[in-house]
Parts: C-alpha cells; sequence; structure tokens
C-alpha cells in the first residue's frame, strides 16, 4: 500500500530545481524516503512527482512540537573548565523576573524551514514592482507611520511589528540573538563534510530567542527558543567575574591607551577580501543547488569558495566566541524563492562583501583562528580539522574577557557605569538617526521611481502637444519654435528617464550604508547589557562578602575584571567610531558626486533645449 501524507504547510517549488508545489491540507504519496538532506520525492494528486521538505508533511502521526520556551539545551565546549559556583548570587536576584522565552502571538503554527534552504523568505510586493524594485520598499514603517527599533522601547525578544516581506527589519539585522540562523537539522551535507556538526548549544542567558519565518508573503510569525547562542548562554558575566581560569600568554588580546582612549592593537598589514564569482553547483545527484562565491584574501591572493551556509557557519562561530565583547552584525537576509535570479544573486554578493569587508576590518575578529581557517584553507581535510577546532572552542561568550589584558590602570566601577550608559545613549540617538535616514530615503526611492518621472513625462508630453496645435496653424515661419517645442518636450522626457535611474546610482549605495550601521547598531544593546549585568553584580560585592558567599580577595578581583570589560567596551566603541567617521565620509563623496552628475547632466540637456528658441 502507497504511503500517503498530509501536507502541513505551503511549500513553493523553485523553477529547475526538482521540486513540487504543495499546499497545506493536501495528500500527497511518498514515492522515495530516502533521498536525504531533509528531503522526500513524493507524487500529488494530478500525477506531478518532485522532492518536498520532510517538515512540511505529516505521516500518520503526531506533528512534533518545538521545545518550550525556557527548555535549556545541552551545554557546550564544556571542556575541563572548572566555572564557578554562580548560586551565590541566587540570595540578591529580584523577587520575580518576567518572562522572556515568549512566543509571538502572531501565529501559533510554526513553520519548519526547509532544509539547505533560507529561512526568511523575501517576496517583492505589487507596490514594490511599481517602485523600480526598490530594495527598501518594505522598510520598517508601522500601521501608525513611525519606526520601529530594538532598544529599550521594544523589550528584547519581542518582534517589532515586520512583515515577513521587509528585507530591512531589525530581525535580519537586529540583535545578534534575533539572527535568523540554519534550523536545528541543518546539515553540512554538501561533499565535504559528511557528519552533522556536534556543538551544543545553551540558552540564551537573557531569554533572547530566534525566530522562524515561512509560508510566503503573508505568513505570520512565531517566535521560538532555538538555543542557537552559546555566546550568550550559561550564566552570564558572573561567570567571568569569578573564574579561576587564566588564558595562555600566546592567547591575550592587547588594549593600550591611545589619543582618543583605549584601542585595540591594530595589525600592521590592514586585511581584506574580495567576495566575486558566484556560480551555480549541485548535490544529490544534480536534485539540489545552491550558489557558491569565490573569496579571495589580500595576505595570500588564493581563492577559496563558500557557500552561503558557510558563511551563516562562521557568523555563528563568532558571535560564539566575541558575541559577548564585540558586535556582531547578522548576515545578509536568507531568502526561499528566486535565490537563482541574477539580480538577487548580485545583490547576496554585494552585501556578503560589505559584510566581510567589515568582519576584516575588525583587528580582534580578523586575526581570530575562526577567520583566518575561513579565508586560507589549503585543502579539505584543513577545513574540516579547523572547522572542528573551532566548535570545540572554550573560550567563547564571557570567556573572551580572560583573553584581554589593558594595559593601564584598572578603572573606578563609578567611572565604568558612566561609559556604559554614555555610550549606551549614543549608540540608541544614532540608531534612531539611521533609521529616519533609511525612511526618508525609502520615501524618496519610490517619488523618483514613481511619481516624480510621470510629471516629468506630463510636461513633455504637453509641450509636444502644444507643438502640434501650432503646426496645424498653417502660418510658415513657426517651424523654428514648433521643433524647439517639441526638443523641449522630448528634454522632459529624458530626464524622467534619468531620475528614475538615478537612485541606483547613488542613493542606493547610501542606503546600504546606513543599512548595514543598523545592523551594526541593533547589536549594541546585547553588548552594553553584558557590562551592565557585570556593574550589577559587582554592586552586590559587599553584600555577598557579608554573608560569607564571596572573600575579600573575590570582591577585588571582580572588580578588576569589570575595569577589564570597561576598557574592552571602550576600545570597541573607539574602533566603532573611526569606522564610522570613514564610512560616512567615504559614502557621502560618493553620494554627492553622483548628484553632481545627475544635476550636471540635467543642465547640459535643458541648456541644449534652450539654445533652440530665438529671441526676436
Amino acid at each position: 500500500m502507497a504511503l500517503k501524507a498530509q501536507v502541513l504547510y505551503d511549500f513553493i517549488a523553485e523553477p529547475g530545481n526538482n521540486e513540487l508545489t504543495v499546499k497545506e491540507g493536501e495528500t500527497i504519496t511518498i514515492t522515495n524516503q530516502s533521498i536525504g538532506g531533509g528531503w522526500i520525492e513524493a507524487q500529488n494528486s494530478r500525477g506531478e512527482v518532485g522532492l518536498v521538505p520532510e517538515d512540511y508533511i505529516e505521516l500518520n502521526k503526531e506533528f512534533p512540537a518545538f521545545p518550550a520556551a525556557g527548555t535549556t539545551a545541552p551545554s557546550s565546549n564544556a571542556g575541563n573548565v572548572a566555572y564557578p559556583d554562580l548560586s551565590v548570587f541566587d540570595a540578591f536576584a529580584p523577587a520575580s523576573t518576567p518572562a522572556q522565552n515568549q512566543v509571538d502571538s502572531g501565529a501559533l503554527n510554526p513553520v519548519p524551514d526547509t532544509p539547505d534552504t533560507p529561512v526568511t523568505p523575501f517576496f517583492p510586493s505589487p507596490e514594490e514592482a511599481s517602485n523600480g524594485n526598490d530594495p527598501w520598499s518594505a522598510w520598517n514603517a508601522d500601521a501608525s507611520g513611525s519606526t520601529n527599533n530594538n532598544w529599550a522601547s521594544n523589550p528584547e525578544g519581542t518582534q517589532t511589528g515586520k512583515s515577513a516581506a521587509d528585507p530591512w527589519s531589525n530581525v535580519s539585522q537586529g540583535h545578534p540573538q534575533a539572527y535568523q540562523g540554519p534550523a536545528e537539522f541543518d546539515e553540512w551535507d554538501d561533499e565535504w563534510d559528511d557528519m552533522k556538526s556536534t556543538s551544543g548549544y545553551a540558552e540564551s542567558e537573557s531569554g533572547e530567542v530566534g525566530g522562524i519565518q515561512r509560508g510566503g508573503m503573508h505568513a505570520s510569525s512565531m517566535k521560538i527558543s532555538l538555543n542557537k547562542f552559546p555566546g550568550f548562554s550559561k550564566s552570564g558575566p558572573e561567570l567571568y567575574l569569578l573564574c579561576k581560569q587564566i588564558a595562555k600568554g600566546k592567547d591575550k588580546l592587547s588594549i593600550y591607551v591611545g589619543q582618543v582612549g583605549p584601542v585595540w592593537s591594530y595589525p600592521e598589514t590592514q586585511i581584506d577580501c574580495i567576495v566575486a564569482d558566484p556560480k551555480k553547483g549541485s548535490k544529490m545527484y544534480g536534485l539540489k543547488s545552491y550558489i557558491e562565491y569565490q573569496i579571495t584574501p589580500n595576505t595570500t591572493n588564493r581563492p577559496v569558495n563558500h557557500r552561503y551556509k558557510h558563511f551563516d557557519w562562521l557568523y555563528e562561530r563568532l558571535l560564539d566566541k566575541f558575541g559577548s565583547a564585540i558586535p556582531i552584525p547578522s548576515l545578509p537576509d536568507k531568502q526561499v524563492t528566486g535565490r537563482f535570479e541574477e539580480e538577487f544573486i548580485k545583490m547576496r554578493m554585494e552585501r556578503l562583501q560589505g559584510w566581510m569587508s567589515r568582519m576584516c576590518r575588525h583587528p580582534v575578529v580578523s586575526s581570530s583562528d575562526v577567520f583566518q581557517l575561513f579565508l586560507t584553507y589549503k585543502d579539505e581535510k584543513d577545513w574540516k580539522m579547523g572547522k572542528r577546532k573551532a566548535e570545540k572552542d572554550e573560550t567563547v561568550g564571557v570567556m573572551i574577557f580572560t583573553t584581554i589584558e589593558p594595559e593601564a590602570a584598572d578603572l573606578d566601577p563609578l567611572e565604568v557605569e558612566q561609559k556604559c550608559e554614555q555610550f549606551s545613549k549614543f549608540t540608541k540617538a544614532m540608531d534612531d538617526s539611521v533609521k529616519e535616514i533609511l525612511t526618508v530615503g525609502h520615501e524618496h526611492w519610490k517619488r523618483c521611481t514613481g511619481p516624480l518621472p510621470k510629471e516629468y513625462q506630463r510636461i513633455g508630453k504637453a509641450l509636444q502637444n502644444l507643438s502640434s496645435v501650432f503646426t496645424s496653424s498653417g502660418y510658415q515661419g513657426e517651424s523654428t519654435l514648433t521643433d524647439a517645442l517639441t526638443a523641449a518636450g522630448k528634454t522632459y522626457e529624458e530626464i524622467a528617464q534619468l531620475v528614475a535611474e538615478q537612485p541606483k546610482k547613488d542613493l542606493h549605495f547610501l542606503m546600504e550604508t546606513n543599512n548595514e550601521y543598523k545592523g551594526l547598531l541593533g547589536c549594541f544593546p546585547d553588548t552594553i547589557g553584558v557590562h551592565k549585568a557585570a556593574i550589577d553584580k559587582v554592586k552586590e560585592g559587599d553584600k555577598l562578602v557579608a554573608a560569607n558567599k564571596i572573600t575579600t580577595q573575590d570582591k577585588v578581583a571582580m572588580a578588576k575584571r569589570l575595569s577589564t570589560m570597561s576598557y574592552t567596551l571602550q576600545a570597541e566603541m573607539n574602533h566603532f567610531h573611526s569606522n564610522r567617521i570613514y564610512d560616512y565620509n567615504r559614502v557621502m563623496q560618493q553620494y554627492l558626486e553622483e548628484q553632481v552628475k545627475f544635476y550636471e547632466t540635467i543642465a547640459a540637456k535643458l541648456r541644449q533645449a534652450h539654445g533652440q528658441f530665438t529671441t526676436m
């Protein structure tokens, strides 16, 4: 008897990828369950056969429930590190705390991710299609007309009213914990890796949750705990404040005091790389396709190849290791449909280039073993060994502070708190300003690709109609005027075309830069939050000593380590400011240069039209 299955969620097949489109509630016949990689082969009632994600169907059994929010996954990288007893803080915890691992009320039925396919779909709306394919046309304006953000006004771990069609939402470029990473069953199922990653993940200390969004343009979302962020795991900053472990000397990261304050130690030669030459590959005997990019670092000039999921892996490792001390912005959005279209591949490559360039410019990230592995692996064996070593790294989360050595005197806790508050206010204010630019830029983009060209076209058409009327007068001495009117009308039609094309030449780069900074700024609340939590723990020191929970020496050590954390935050903020000044100088120069060319071209066309009219 043929095995039947019930379709739980809509799935749209990718053209040319041997997939089968199915609808929720449809009954299909399973023809091959041994495809692998999270896919099965099935036949619908019309006799069509193709691949369907296993998690989108039900084989006469109960649909597996997602783990309840708050369920803790096995702690990763346990190794031989002896972590301190953190229960000493329990007596000073608030009597009750609001639950943070909450399910978003936007949906009751979470839809699983398709294997080896992106999570957050982007579906251009009809409005976008009429706006010159404006990639910002779904920018985060909510129903009230205000902009959404992921700061204090929106509690972390909650969504801010984004639609699934928003490619610029805070879900995709917000907090690291909001990262729409690969589903937990995602495997490195290409020709390099024959086994699933075995590193475990512990639940986020702050209760942050990942999100899954599937099911089409109007799909609602449900936020569930994915336990994917070991960098924010275990028990928060006290793990470092009371830790006895001392990092080896060769692992130390230096911070020294320069002209602008604490700064990282920068390499003599700036690392950079080029992301280029995207090529379509296949696996599973040609049944599944993917895009592979070529990355060439300036240190070796030897290209290496990576798929998007490899960038995914790198992002998780960097977030795991550095996320408590260094803001690691999310990768460009994932996408379900159209991921093999030329325009999408071009934009994804551009954004991957921007992400990699930013990581290359960070002295700590770019010099890390995992980042160097990504850029310079020699062969399959080298990659596998490096990957497994990175996944077993024990210096993750707040333990990264054990590797940092400030070359300056310890700071007073009050000064630490003041610096932390100063940075928090600045990043919040900049986040608001960046979102304002994106909102205004989006509106300008829509106007330039919609009503404004039409206005110029109407002017041009009206002038040409007037010329036609003048021609019909029969008067012999006005041909010069009618020709000039016709030429002026055509000039305005040409200006309409220039106006419609201009945003891609200048506004695009300004918007991309601000969108990148939106994502980066969205990481700061978590990074600063780690420091604020550490400040609170140190403030409890006297009570803990009085209660014989810790010794006086422990209290002194906690204050010293808080100082290290503050130096780290200051070094990171100074790195951010330095890059911010460079980036905005560069992008504004580029924007204004293109604007000058644009208006000079228009002025030249108007002068030419003006010269055809004669004065009697």
